[in-house]
């Protein structure tokens, strides 16, 4: 697949109890406008999507959004962001975020946020996209998440291959680097030919 210029961000319409959610997704915003990086997002201008958003565009970078209408209030659309693209529902919401993205990286979040990792963990694990996924554990945030994938592998409900489907960073600062070091690595960014050891 090569560089990295798009990167879907998954994350909370809140910014949380913890002011260092917030600041370090106005930093890997400011960090990917620098490089060079598109944001993909959920289109809100709230939360901790909110704060992603404008620090990609008030460092001179591209932001593109989607939103389905119903949200539009709710989540109040970035008018601001380069391309905001009003959606019919959450599933066509998804889909065009995967297909505008070469990678996915996972801040802190609720149930929202839940639904969209699970998604694309779901489809690279059936070889639909080997596109890197990065668990952002900021501050510990993702430690519960990750007693629950390592509690479905003891339990037999998932393979421990299964655990490679994402990586897991606790510094906002090694997203970037961790995500081109595995889209330089072979086979990324294709069907996963070993999707059924997954299964």
């Amino acid at each position: 697949m090569g560089r990295l210029t798009s990167l879907c961000l998954f994350c909370g319409s809140n910014v949380g109890d913890n002011p260092a959610f917030a600041e370090a997704a106005d930093e890997l915003g400011a960090a990917m406008a620098q490089a060079g990086v598109q944001l993909v997002y959920g289109g809100g201008h709230v939360g901790i999507m909110g704060v992603a958003a404008e620090a990609v565009m008030r460092e001179g970078g591209r932001v593109v959004g989607f939103i389905p209408e119903h949200l539009t209030r709710l989540e109040a659309a970035y008018q601001g962001a380069t391309e905001l693209h009003v959606v019919e529902n959450m599933h066509v919401r998804k889909f065009a975020m995967f297909e505008r993205a070469d990678a996915f990286v996972v801040f802190p979040g609720g149930f929202g946020t839940m639904d969209e990792t699970f998604e694309i963990l779901t489809w690279r694990q059936l070889g639909i996209h080997n596109k890197p996924i990065i668990i952002a554990n900021i501050e510990g945030y993702w430690d519960p998440f990750l007693d629950l994938v390592d509690s479905m592998i003891a339990r037999r409900f998932a393979k421990p291959v299964n655990r490679d489907l994402f990586t897991v960073v606790d510094d906002w600062t090694r997203i970037l680097p961790t995500i081109e070091q595995e889209l330089g690595r072979a086979g990324v960014g294709t069907v996963a030919a070993d999707a059924a050891e997954r299964l």
